[in-house]
């Protein structure tokens, strides 16, 4: 069985940074908590899961640390996310550990950015309530990427997807592929009014040709939009792919990389 080294030693990254890699592997071990996502062209992006604030009352937060080909001779790109904090509040820890990451010497520091944060302390006003989460549920974009199981009736299923997104005011691209996925932007309830509409009205047919509804469909990733992962899109669309760099590239072109590399273990499952 190749080893996390052995995985990324293509990716012409420098001694220091793999030698990094194995060591945050072995120091965030437990289930869940240390994820490698490789991105041969650009580098590695290293998701941590950890906490900000420290002691029993610390927030979950989720990091991802891009590590650019280069790195350690320039700092880490940084994403912050957590369901316990705002847009906002997780867009200022990111400043915080930028801020952190410029003032370090060139040299490893993921593993002490994720140390310094965790001793960040949260006040209460950084705590968003339940009441809060609601209204930004409904004020903020979110982006979410879906996974279908089939389209044999393209037309209807192309014409009701697009229906939909007008009808809930939405935005989105379907991308068909060996994978079919529906990119999503909108208010997060007409998104989940979308994923129900998939799951209860007769969208295609089935391998014998009767109407079918899609039972399979799967959430990849939903998330609160950041200018930061990508930009607002336009309208509804439809692009082929034949390849996995062609996927990649389709999300290359809206600047969604970064939602990429997170969903792309899915997609090789």
């Amino acid at each position: 069985m190749k080893t996390r080294r052995q995985d990324v030693d293509e990716l012409m990254m420098s001694e220091a940074a793999l030698e990094e890699v194995s060591v945050l592997s072995s120091i965030y071990c437990r289930a869940g908590e240390f994820r490698l996502l490789q991105s041969a062209q650009d580098g590695l992006t290293v998701q941590i899961n950890s906490t900000v604030g420290g002691g029993e009352r610390g927030l979950d937060v989720r990091l991802l640390f891009h590590l650019h080909p280069d790195y350690p001779s320039c700092p880490p790109a940084i994403s912050v996310s957590s369901t316990g904090l705002s847009r906002t509040q997780c867009h200022d820890i990111r400043q915080k550990l930028l801020d952190q990451a410029a003032a370090l010497p060139p040299e490893p520091m993921v593993h002490q950015l994720v140390e310094w944060l965790q001793c960040v302390e949260v006040t209460e006003s950084c705590r968003g309530g339940e009441e809060e989460g609601k209204d930004r549920e409904t004020e903020e974009e979110w982006t979410a990427v879906l996974s279908l199981d089939h389209i044999r009736s393209r037309n209807r299923y192309v014409g009701l997807l697009e229906r939909w997104t007008q009808q809930l005011q939405l935005t989105g691209r379907l991308l068909l592929g060996r994978s079919i996925l529906v990119i999503l932007q909108g208010a997060r309830p007409n998104i989940k009014e979308f994923c129900r509409l998939l799951k209860t009205v007769k969208v295609d047919v089935d391998s014998s040709g009767k109407k079918c509804k899609e039972r399979m469909m799967k959430v990849l990733i939903e998330s609160p939009s950041s200018s930061s992962c990508g930009h607002s899109l336009q309208g509804f669309g439809v692009k082929n792919y034949e390849s996995l760099p062609e996927l990649t590239a389709a999300f290359q072109e809206i600047n969604m990389t970064e939602l990429y590399q997170q969903i792309l273990p899915s997609l090789r499952d």
